[in-house]
């Protein structure tokens, strides 16, 4: 029999997610505005084919699936499972109906409680719970950014909280906090949960450097757009400045230049853009460019954790990220958690001795290592309880949708 404790953390989860859903239609719920994006249903019913097809498929004695089409419908990309329906169209997805894939949340809920309460539960079902649940809150995270973009695309620029932003009132001043060179331990430490790809815990060097006590700011970053940033091309990698050409990109993504001065689209709806809050929905091009302009870099995600390695505050779940107004810890770094993730410059790959586990879970993570760098922190969309210092989320470099910022480094050598 599995603890209380979990088992209400998993209905806590499964509640959250459905209350993330609350303030949307279910015209909203069906929608997908690009490939990288998926409809709000298909976010519900694939946490919960995670559930089904990882822990009661293996476990429930005289396993039935609620929907045999649900296998192939809601896998994302495990290849050891089966075939799966195409990413970019699953906004075609109409059938099932929000309320069909509401009955199978309740249904695998019923079934996965009752299979907990068993005496005769197996032991490694426990972690399996513990990784579902993680597993959900980062598609919880994905549901609110994908929800964005979708209502982005709408030019009555539709709110998806009706309750005010306030404008920030202060930002504290940058400054530079220096790190002495030395050998750093990196990865996860402790008996709490983590993913894979954060082991093994390692030793590196790293070399004398400073980090910037917060995150680039609208007001900063929009200095660098008025100083024609995104028309040089010596502040770009090559491969950015094809990006910005081929996608006619002169800002952030969810910036909007109207006749009265910039605005900003939010889960709030469109704002004035706040000159105090980070910048945010940057790709890593753009994050990289901006570094170079600012006669600094990006860090390394070995940099990134040398830092915030006596983190104890991991942020507070909002829909818009805050600025850097006080709060900071006794080494005066702000933000590491809780506004935006941070782009470093590490390529996302194993660390040594890395080994991704059997079967179709191995596929969780460890296939993605190519062509991917790494984000530390977490951001304001990021659950509560799900950041912690060596969590290392991933994306492409042309990638703007998520809630990415700008932390600066740069370097000490003598």
């Amino acid at each position: 029999m599995m603890s209380e404790a979990l088992v209400e953390h998993y209905r806590s989860v499964r509640r959250h997610t459905l209350a993330l859903a609350e303030p949307l239609s279910d015209e909203d719920c069906c929608a997908q505005s690009m490939p990288d994006a998926s409809p709000v249903k298909w976010h519900m019913a694939h946490t919960t084919w995670f559930f089904e097809t990882f822990l009661l498929e293996r476990y429930e004695p005289a396993f039935q699936p609620f929907d045999a089409a649900f296998r192939v419908l809601f896998n994302s990309y495990y290849n050891g499972v089966g075939d799966k329906y195409p990413r970019p169209w699953r906004g075609l997805l109409t059938r099932p109906s929000l309320g069909d894939v509401r009955a199978y949340r309740r249904n695998v809920d019923e079934r996965l409680v009752q299979l907990m309460a068993r005496h005769d539960v197996p032991a490694e079902l426990t972690g399996l719970v513990e990784l579902g649940l993680q597993h959900e809150q980062q598609h919880q995270e994905l549901m609110l950014t994908d929800v964005k973009h979708l209502l982005s695309m709408n030019p009555t620029h539709p709110a998806y909280s009706q309750a005010p932003l306030a404008p920030a009132s202060w930002l504290a001043p940058a400054t530079w906090h220096a790190f002495e060179a030395g050998i750093v331990r990196v990865g996860h430490e402790g008996d709490g949960f983590c993913f894979d790809n954060e082991t093994p815990r390692h030793r590196q060097f790293v070399e004398a450097f400073e980090l910037a006590s917060r995150l680039v700011s609208n007001g900063e970053y929009l200095a660098f757009i008025e100083a024609g940033g995104y028309r040089d091309p010596a502040l770009w990698l090559s491969e950015g400045w094809d990006w910005i050409n081929a996608n006619r990109i002169s800002h952030p993504l969810y910036w909007r230049q109207m006749q009265d001065g910039w605005r900003e689209f939010t889960l709030h709806g469109l704002q004035t853009l706040d000159l105090h809050r980070p910048v945010t929905h940057v790709s890593y091009f753009e994050a990289d460019a901006y570094a170079r302009w600012a006669g600094a870099r990006l860090p390394s995600e070995a940099e990134w954790e040398r830092a915030a390695r006596d983190a104890k505050d991991f942020g507070h779940a909002s829909l818009h990220p805050p600025a850097a107004s006080g709060g900071a810890r006794p080494d005066g770094l702000m933000q590491l958690f809780g506004a935006c993730w941070q782009w470093t410059s590490s390529s996302y790959a194993p660390y040594p001795g890395y080994r991704a586990a059997e079967g179709a879970i191995g596929e969780y993570n460890g296939k993605f290592m190519v062509n991917q760098y790494v984000l530390r922190g977490s951001s304001c969309a990021t659950p509560p309880g799900h950041a912690r210092i060596s969590y290392r989320n991933f994306f492409p470099a042309g990638t703007c949708w998520q809630f990415s910022g700008i932390r600066l480094a740069r370097s000490s050598l003598s």
